[in-house]
């Protein structure tokens, strides 16, 4: 992991959710880089444990806590393990969601729309609700994982979850300004992640699934303005700005880092 010069979130203690791996992980490093004491919360217990011991190994501060965050109680019983081993939360980073079928809506079944919108709406939503009392007091920072494919194509139920994560983001920070609670929140686009430890499907995909797969990968890494994927790490760049100090008077925004556009260079032929 990269080391960071800044110290920004020395004495605070941050909350991650799908920290196991991804941008979450990344997040988590780069909180506790910055002097952060990081929970680490995930439904995967092996690859999260795995990564706190390697965070502290480090030197870095960090805990685990092991919840299933589509329901209340996980995200209550988070927030009290949060208090437990820290004594406070500062931050949360609502991070826990993605797609996990990419096909056109009409080939949705029932059961896979259930459970997309339990994987990317209901964490945010039960640890925005879990976390709020333990914030109120002496305020602290919300930052949620929304996404671009808020327009985009495959991912409807996802994309329409993504689109609850603004609503709730926006909303929200009306309500907890007068506690000094700011809510903000990011929406990556194409994002290059490392194979992951826990997939989102535990199948092989159909043919029919695999070409609607690399359709998908087709338009999206020909849909942003950088002719390249995001790194997690940029991504948990951004997330760490918005739950600074650095954001003290930024709240209720939406900061796209996953940018769309034709890149310019599409229609010149690369002439400058």
């Amino acid at each position: 992991m990269n080391e960071h010069n800044c110290r920004r979130f020395v004495g605070k203690v941050a909350v991650v959710t799908g920290a196991g791996q991804g941008i979450g992980l990344a997040t988590a490093w780069r909180l506790a880089q910055e002097g952060a004491q990081v929970v680490m919360a995930d439904k995967s217990a092996a690859p999260t444990h795995a990564a706190a011991e390697d965070m502290r190994e480090a030197g870095h501060e960090a805990a685990v806590a092991i919840a299933d965050l589509a329901t209340y109680a996980g995200a209550q019983s988070v927030m009290a393990q949060a208090e437990a081993a820290f004594g406070r939360i500062d931050v949360l980073v609502n991070n826990v969601g993605g797609t996990i079928w990419k096909k056109p809506f009409w080939h949705y079944s029932e059961d896979e729309i259930k459970a997309e919108v339990e994987r990317s709406f209901w964490p945010p939503i039960w640890c925005c609700r879990a976390v709020v009392p333990y914030m109120q007091a002496n305020g602290g920072s919300i930052v949620n994982v929304g996404s671009n494919a808020t327009m985009g194509i495959f991912r409807i139920p996802y994309s329409a979850s993504k689109a609850g994560v603004v609503g709730l983001t926006t909303a929200l920070a009306v309500e907890l300004a007068d506690y000094n609670i700011r809510v903000n929140c990011v929406a990556p686009g194409n994002t290059a992640v490392k194979e992951r430890p826990t997939p989102r499907l535990a199948r092989e995909l159909t043919d029919q699934e695999k070409r609607w797969n690399q359709q998908f990968y087709d338009y999206v890494t020909r849909e942003g303005l950088f002719d390249r994927p995001a790194s997690v790490h940029e991504q948990a760049a951004a997330i760490a700005f918005l739950a600074s100090p650095d954001a003290s008077y930024i709240t209720g925004e939406v900061i796209d880092t996953g940018k769309r556009g034709m890149r310019i260079s599409e229609v010149t032929g690369g002439e400058r």
